[in-house]
């Protein structure tokens, strides 16, 4: 059977995820996504920093997760381009037996995830083209149901993706969808973009950098991010910037939650 068609690869319009893999470093971006990247840099100098502290924040939640609570299936939506360490190579790292399945839906990040997120032996890995907006979508999907069995714990990971999804969508009710289908003893690992550490300067330069994106969502306050937790048990030390959750073994000392602008946490699924 012939493989379906791969969508086209949009060059003239700034991608998240590209955008998110040059502040990284990377080479899988075009020259609007550097220039969208550069704007919204010129607007939040420390934004580097961010998405460098947020794939960290990433890095300890997974490690908590497979070392100390024993989780060994992760699904990990909005996973973005490829950037080493990811989350089936810490946690199998971890765990040989780990099975990842990663879900995004933008055609590059669809290229490199088949090509690079191979699994280990004794574990597996996934890569589903699906949206977050249709969660139905992702959870019937057969790759994932080959993956993961959903009568037992999963690690949902959301890192720095709710905040494209924006409130008409409702995101709260995205989440909610998601973990409905997951048992007792799962977890939700979430990070989102959040304006309020920032001076007011800093925030309407920001604001307007973002807007100037045309993306839909944006960064949302601390009473909204914990409405995603709503009836999870957090754990500690709760809802902190991202450069903090856990970070106790990290170089010190920590950027300060100016220069993250990243909510992050983690909790359980009672």
């Amino acid at each position: 059977m012939n493989e379906a068609p791969r969508p086209k690869i949009d060059m003239t319009v700034a991608h998240p995820a590209r955008r998110y893999d040059y502040w990284l470093g990377g080479k899988d971006n075009f020259a609007v996504d550097r220039d969208s990247g550069d704007a919204i840099g010129a607007a939040f100098p420390a934004i580097r920093t961010a998405v460098i502290e947020n794939r960290a924040f990433m890095r300890r939640a997974v490690t908590l997760l497979a070392q100390e609570v024993g989780i060994r299936q992760f699904l990990d939506i909005g996973t973005g381009i490829p950037t080493r360490p990811n989350a089936h190579q810490v946690a199998q790292g971890i765990a040989p037996s780990a099975r990842v399945v990663y879900v995004d839906n933008d055609p590059m990040v669809l290229v490199h995830a088949r090509a690079l997120m191979t699994s280990s032996p004794e574990g597996a890995t996934a890569y589903i083209d699906a949206d977050l907006r249709d969660p139905d979508t992702i959870l019937g999907d057969p790759g994932l149901r080959r993956v993961l069995d959903l009568s037992k714990p999963v690690a949902l990971m959301l890192v720095a993706v709710l905040h494209f999804i924006p409130d008409e969508a409702d995101p709260w009710g995205i989440v909610a969808r998601l973990l409905q289908a997951l048992p007792s003893g799962s977890y939700l690992v979430a990070s989102h973009a959040t304006y309020d550490a920032l001076p007011e300067e800093t925030a309407q330069r920001l604001r307007a950098a973002i807007a100037n994106t045309r993306e839909p969502g944006g960064p949302r306050g601390h009473e909204e991010f914990a409405r995603f937790f709503d009836g999870l048990v957090m754990l500690p030390p709760g809802i902190v910037s991202v450069a903090d959750w856990r970070a106790e073994q990290e170089v010190q000392p920590r950027p300060t939650p100016a220069e993250t602008a990243v909510y992050g946490a983690v909790a359980r699924l009672p």
